[in-house]
């Protein structure tokens, strides 16, 4: 594979980001915020480029005024995303990926409700995942490390041991401030190349070889395999 760096280690564990690394929602997240901001005479453009990677009522609280409910508009926005699956796709190889992985090695970690979490991965066509940590199962949000050190602990695995695979700012930090390794996922949205964290632009090409002590290594194959 060109243009991409790999961690030359080994991981207990992988934990996952959904929207946007292991599945593209980009187009139902643009459709229901826009609808949202424009009945509340906000700018979509200015909405829609920090909502990424952090909780629903997060961004609401953002842009909210004084006399809005910010839970009842989280909760709105969030039924009309679950309602709206309409070309919500994996990024390129993700199912193949993570069905290629030990079931007690990976987990998806999210700050989306876990009705919708659930809802997307299903419309995507991706596996089930054996451990994931929604916005309901911290009370600190991205870019907090609360998600993934949750994610650690259920699968009984140090987080920093762990690599974490994220897209957007919001996350990348968490995983940071976790203490995990980060790799970028820049199949949705662009990024630096000055910041030297590794980085892949989907899971084509890629391939987990698990080790004799039941670690995985992330590893180039055939990306017609």
């Amino acid at each position: 594979m060109t243009d991409q760096r790999l961690p030359d280690r080994s991981f207990a564990a992988f934990l996952f980001d959904m929207d946007g690394t292991i599945l593209d929602s980009i187009a139902v997240a643009n459709r229901v915020w826009t609808s949202w901001a424009e009945r509340h005479g906000l700018d979509p453009g200015e909405v829609i480029e920090v909502l990424h990677g952090v909780q629903v009522a997060t961004t609401v609280r953002r842009f909210a005024s004084a006399e809005m409910d910010v839970e009842h508009e989280a909760a709105l926005i969030t039924a009309a995303e679950v309602a709206d699956v309409d070309g919500i796709v994996e990024v390129a190889g993700a199912r193949a990926f993570l069905e290629s992985l030990p079931r007690d090695r990976w987990a998806v970690v999210t700050s989306a409700p876990r009705r919708l979490a659930i809802r997307r991965m299903e419309a995507a066509g991706l596996p089930t995942p054996p451990i994931l940590v929604s916005a309901e199962d911290v009370r600190n949000g991205k870019p907090s490390p609360d998600c993934f050190a949750a994610a650690a602990r259920a699968l009984g695995v140090d987080v920093g041991d762990c690599l974490v695979w994220e897209d957007a700012p919001a996350g990348i930090a968490a995983g940071e401030a976790a203490g995990a390794t980060v790799i970028v996922v820049e199949a949705t949205h662009r990024h630096s190349r000055d910041d030297g964290r590794l980085r892949v632009p989907d899971y084509r090409g890629l391939a987990a070889r698990a080790t004799s002590d039941g670690r995985l290594r992330l590893i180039e194959s055939d990306p017609q395999s």
